[in-house]
């Protein structure tokens, strides 16, 4: 089996997964990768339509993401938030002059009547992208985060108050009645899928708001293609994010095994890195087959490595029947 014909769908919130979709983007041709996005962090903010997943999957595949922060546009500007500061505008989020004109650009076609679907492919033949991003849906869902201090919108806790409430519980607002696209639908359902691969993101905030949309999860168990995913824990920590912290306020497991025990009944195989190797026979009793490698990506070799490595182990375990 050759891995550079292969189809692949991936499921990714922003940073953590990105680093892995980067990987597979060198592995795959393009044409036939296809990556279903968070768009439960999207929000409106200084009248604009934020889609802060969406976009460092963008900047990431088109070699514009900020190197130093794994988000944002590399060779970034500020003047626009020098000036909204001296006006006394909100400036906790953070809004580069160039990444503000992707902003303006979905805002502008949104109001004028394109789906979100419709506006993230334009932006990737714009940005030159030939891989599919895929908004998880078309319809509106918000990640509502319930803590110590009060229900708050997710771009509130992450980023205003840097993830430092307590966490209590999780709502994805609107997606009991949303519907997964077509383009997604297509994605899963397509009998020449070799992979669904669950990137290491945060479970609970970038992959559980997917997983919430009716048909997606129905889907996903339904395809014929291996379910895998690589464990965004390493030694108990989390590289990127308040994973671990979640997992903690949650009362669960902070582990790699925590977090296949969270999917476990999505999966066929999961991937530990070669700190927690001594968690396999945790996760394999699970019913889930056990991939074993350095996790951890500082470098493009690394994430192609990791990528390689990923459909290899997808390959050799098939999908799982009971």
């Amino acid at each position: 089996m050759s891995i550079d014909a292969d189809n692949c769908v991936a499921l990714s919130g922003g940073v953590g997964g990105t680093k892995l979709i980067l990987g597979l983007s060198h592995v795959i041709n393009g044409n036939n990768l296809s990556v279903i996005g968070n768009t439960g962090d999207d929000f409106e903010h200084l009248g604009l339509a934020i889609s802060p997943d969406l976009d460092t999957l963008l900047y990431t595949l088109a070699g514009q993401v900020n190197p130093e922060t794994g988000w944002g546009r590399s060779n970034e500007t500020w003047s626009f938030m020098e000036a909204l500061d001296e006006l006394g505008g909100e400036t906790w989020f953070r809004l580069g002059d160039r990444d503000l004109a992707v902003h303006l650009e979905r805002t502008r076609r949104l109001t004028n009547g394109d789906s979100l679907s419709e506006v993230t492919t334009r932006l990737c033949n714009q940005l030159g992208i030939t891989m599919q991003i895929l908004p998880m849906t078309d319809e509106t869902v918000r990640t509502r985060v319930l803590t110590d201090r009060g229900a708050l919108d997710f771009q509130h806790y992450f980023v205003r108050d840097r993830a430092e409430p307590r966490v209590l519980g999780l709502e994805y607002v609107g997606a009991e009645s949303a519907r997964p696209t077509k383009a997604v639908l297509e994605a899963l359902n397509n009998p020449d899928l070799a992979a669904i691969i669950i990137a290491p993101s945060n479970p609970y905030l970038s992959i559980d708001p997917i997983l919430a949309i009716p048909g997606i999860r129905s889907a996903i168990a339904a395809a014929s293609a291996p379910v895998v995913a690589v464990s965004p824990i390493v030694a108990g920590a989390a590289i990127k994010g308040p994973t671990a912290k979640i997992m903690a306020e949650f009362g669960h497991d902070t582990t790699a095994a925590g977090i296949a025990s969270h999917y476990h009944d999505l999966l066929d195989g999961f991937i530990l890195d070669e700190m927690d190797q001594g968690l396999a026979a945790e996760v394999k009793m699970l019913n889930l087959e056990v991939g074993i490698c350095d996790t951890v990506m500082k470098s493009l070799n690394d994430k192609i490595r990791l990528a390689r490595f990923t459909l290899e182990f997808a390959a050799s375990i098939g999908k799982r029947t009971a």
